[in-house]
């Protein structure tokens, strides 16, 4: 029997006359049943499907949803779009030194990775939107050398590599006007 309420308010569903006033703060919403006349899995199942219902942003239910069946003691195994390949600064460090082989390039390389975002493949500027090892902008520019740009520092070093030997004929070019202008 549902119960009449304003726009503004979910409705909701009275308990049926077999579950009494303890058991009506233990029974699972949307079922009528308390919750002990479930199966652990069905419960948990119900429990997530009232997150996903109230929460807006998917991120937050996927989060919310990972957490419940952590403490469900259940893996909630889930395949992204994309593997994530969010490396290390050190490894990236090493995937740029296999990619530029010459020091003087590496060394101008790296200074400018190291200022622009302190070798972290996820940094993103706050207030540009500049995203990535080499903050380009907008970030997604970097897709032209793989579509892992937003995870893999390899991807996102090929891509700056690029840029900075077109625009500044080399890492060492790129180096010298960051110098003097404190952005490249």
């Amino acid at each position: 029997m549902e119960q009449s309420h304003g726009a503004d308010e979910p409705s909701r569903v009275a308990a049926p006359p077999h579950v009494t006033a303890t058991h009506a703060t233990d029974a699972v919403r949307g079922t009528g049943l308390p919750a002990t006349a479930l199966t652990p899995r069905k419960r948990f199942s119900v429990f997530v499907s009232r997150i996903a219902r109230t929460i807006a942003s998917p991120k937050k239910a996927l989060t919310t949803a990972a957490v419940a069946a952590a403490t469900a003691g259940m893996v909630l195994a889930a395949a992204p779009a994309q593997a994530a390949t969010t490396a290390s600064a050190s490894d990236a460090k090493a995937i740029a030194q296999k990619l530029i082989p010459n020091d003087a390039q590496y060394n101008a390389f790296s200074k400018i990775v190291e200022h622009e975002s302190g070798w972290d493949v996820d940094a993103t500027n706050a207030s540009s939107g500049a995203y990535g090892l080499v903050q380009a902008l907008p970030g997604s520019k970097m897709s032209s050398a793989g579509s892992d740009w937003k995870t893999s520092a390899a991807t996102q070093i090929k891509w700056g590599l690029d840029y900075m030997n077109d625009r500044y004929g080399s890492p060492v070019g790129a180096w010298n006007f960051w110098q003097a202008h404190h952005w490249y």
